[in-house]
């Protein structure tokens, strides 16, 4: 198995205040294609943006990261368990789960040993959904500014899975009879301090900062006000979502 890769520990706290929460409609819609509403597994849950929306849809929700700095900022809910666990290797019972969600994390995980596991705690005609978003939009100007960053200053700094987030995970094996999900997005209305705290979060700015000492956000930070203009002024920030889902069959396979 290959080492647990941290890139969020220096972040846990900020993951929790400025990630994006994903759209109830996600959830809803894996509500009706899942083979019962009782438990879910929230695979890679980090601080648990996933986790609440599942619980607004299933009975019990069971979430497990293997970073217990991020479980430790968990986002409460009296349906939802959380759990410092690899997703290869959740600790649940056989046949366990009707649902399987890993939002933004797949990319991370030993596909082998997690779809052995996936199979080993489905339930008959449970759903797996890998769920991840790239870049942000917002409107031209302030995406020029971002783009900078992302493909500029921070080209040498992103990890190499990180392409298969790019690719909507379908530079990804997905070895299960694959569902067409709906068109989705995840929308927000940010202030200019609150998206600078999301791009915070990316594992890559932390990787400039220990490889260079310098802040790339402090670099782009005059431009980017700029282009926002009056800094309190909430703007839409959206992502498009990828959905990867399909039924997990036991002898599938991948």
């Amino acid at each position: 198995m290959a080492a647990f890769k941290d890139h969020f520990t220096p972040v846990a706290d900020a993951y929790r205040a400025f990630r994006p929460r994903y759209p109830r409609a996600l959830f809803r819609w894996l509500g009706e294609v899942a083979p019962a509403r009782g438990d879910a597994l929230d695979c890679g849950c980090g601080n648990g943006q996933a986790s609440l929306g599942l619980a607004e849809v299933f009975e019990r929700v069971h979430a497990v990261d293997p970073g217990e700095a991020q479980v430790r900022q968990a986002l409460l809910h009296p349906r939802v368990t959380y759990s410092v666990a690899p997703a290869e290797d959740t600790g649940l019972p056989p046949a366990s789960v009707d649902l399987a969600i890993a939002a933004q994390a797949m990319h991370w995980f030993d596909l082998d040993r997690f779809y052995a596991e996936l199979r080993r705690v489905a339930r008959p005609g449970t759903v797996f959904a890998a769920v991840t978003y790239g870049l942000s939009r917002i409107d031209p100007e302030v995406d020029a500014v971002v783009d900078r960053l992302y493909h500029g200053l921070l080209a040498g700094d992103w990890p190499p899975e990180r392409v298969h987030v790019e690719s909507g995970y379908r530079t990804l094996p997905f070895p299960f009879p694959e569902l067409e999900a709906p068109p989705l997005e995840i929308e927000e209305r940010w202030p200019l301090d609150v998206f600078l705290g999301y791009l915070g979060t990316w594992s890559a700015v932390t990787a400039h900062r220990r490889r260079t000492g310098a802040d790339p956000l402090a670099e782009i930070g005059p431009a980017l006000r700029v282009a926002w203009g009056t800094p309190e002024r909430p703007l839409r920030v959206t992502w498009p979502l990828a959905v990867r889902a399909g039924r997990i069959l036991p002898h599938a396979g991948g």
